[in-house]
């Protein structure tokens, strides 16, 4: 699917083209590149809510594999970008850390779908999004972010040690990459679209 920027003013027949608009959570575990991936993408200065990592979160927030980073978001992050002329996706990037999950419920209210962010090194902080997800019947995909110097693991690999459905789509990505990162969405977007056809017709 080949995109184009999306015109507000654009008219067809003297009718005003009315994009839909579609929210999306970019979830995952903490660490995993959200916030980046929010950033890459998104078409609009992005909105974060990034705090410095203190000696306050010591104990509390599990740095292992991410001894590097220095911020965190402790609410919500926040982009937007245009599919095409007739699909706008609206992306809220999660927080990451336990404390903070209870705005997860907030944040999923009135989404279609969400990509969840996984890594390599730490593979097993990616349960707890699926779990959500798969809790709640929302329908998601998994990245696969590729760090640099990160254990490389198949498709297939990721699927069988995540337990994954094997109708849940995994693809390997780079947050840091706005074309990875599109083809993300749009695999997403094309999954919640084969889901919707094959749903049942209500009699």
């Amino acid at each position: 699917m080949e995109s184009e920027e999306f015109d507000p003013n654009r008219q067809g027949a003297g009718v005003p083209n009315l994009a839909a608009s579609v929210k999306i959570l970019i979830a995952g575990g903490f660490g995993v590149g959200k916030t980046t991936m929010v950033s890459a993408i998104s078409e609009i200065a992005p909105l974060r809510t990034e705090e410095l990592i203190t000696e306050v979160s010591t104990g509390v927030d599990d740095l292992s594999g991410v001894e590097q980073k220095s911020t965190t978001t402790v609410a919500l992050d926040f982009g937007r970008i245009s599919i095409d002329r007739d699909l706008v996706l609206y992306l809220f990037g999660t927080p990451g850390q336990d404390r903070f999950w209870f705005l997860w419920d907030e944040l999923a209210r009135g989404a279609l779908g969400a990509v969840v962010l996984a890594d390599t090194r730490r593979l097993g902080n990616s349960f707890a999004a699926i779990d959500y997800f798969e809790r709640r019947g929302l329908p998601f995909i998994v990245g696969v972010n590729c760090f640099d110097g990160a254990p490389s693991y198949s498709e297939d690999e990721v699927r069988d040690a995540l337990d994954l459905d094997p109708g849940t789509p995994v693809l390997l990505c780079d947050a840091r990459s706005r074309q990875s990162s599109k083809t993300v969405l749009l695999t997403l977007v094309e999954h919640l679209i084969a889901r919707a056809n094959r749903a049942p017709v209500p009699s």
